[in-house]
């Protein structure tokens, strides 16, 4: 399975934002850290606070900071919040199946059983887990 470039930029920020709590970041400062695209970051922590896992404020001394306490917050969720729209394989997606074989396709099931477990053991961990190292968020 291969995770949008999205969900692995949401990933990197909830880390940096797990380092530390507290403390509001802006997209701009973990555009420059991570060297990516503020535009791109500003989508992503858009959807991260429309699925309550962060909350933002605008203006002088905001930013956005995480909702919950990082031992709260499951990898799990966290991906299918950002894969949300993103399909395994084409006869998963709502419109455009052109697949020939779905009628009758044993694979199919399989893939949604694996596709779930994925998730599932990626709600074992949660972003406490994975935070990085408080000395790297200097």
């Amino acid at each position: 399975m291969r995770l949008t470039s999205f969900t692995d930029y949401g990933l990197r920020m909830l880390m940096r934002m797990a380092s530390a709590p507290g403390q509001a970041f802006s997209t701009a400062d973990l555009a420059q850290e991570f060297g990516l695209s503020r535009n791109h970051l500003t989508k992503i922590m858009q959807q991260l606070a429309r699925g309550g896992i962060v909350e933002t404020r605008r203006g002088g001394g905001g930013g956005a900071t995480l909702r919950h306490p990082p031992a709260e917050i499951r990898l799990g969720d966290v991906v299918r919040l950002l894969e949300q729209g993103q399909v395994l394989v084409e006869c998963f997606g709502a419109d455009g199946n052109a697949c020939t074989i779905d009628g009758c396709c044993r694979l199919k099931s399989r893939l949604r059983r694996a596709e779930h477990r994925f998730l599932e053991d990626l709600n074992l961990s949660t972003l406490a887990d994975i935070a990085l190292p408080a000395r790297a968020a200097a």
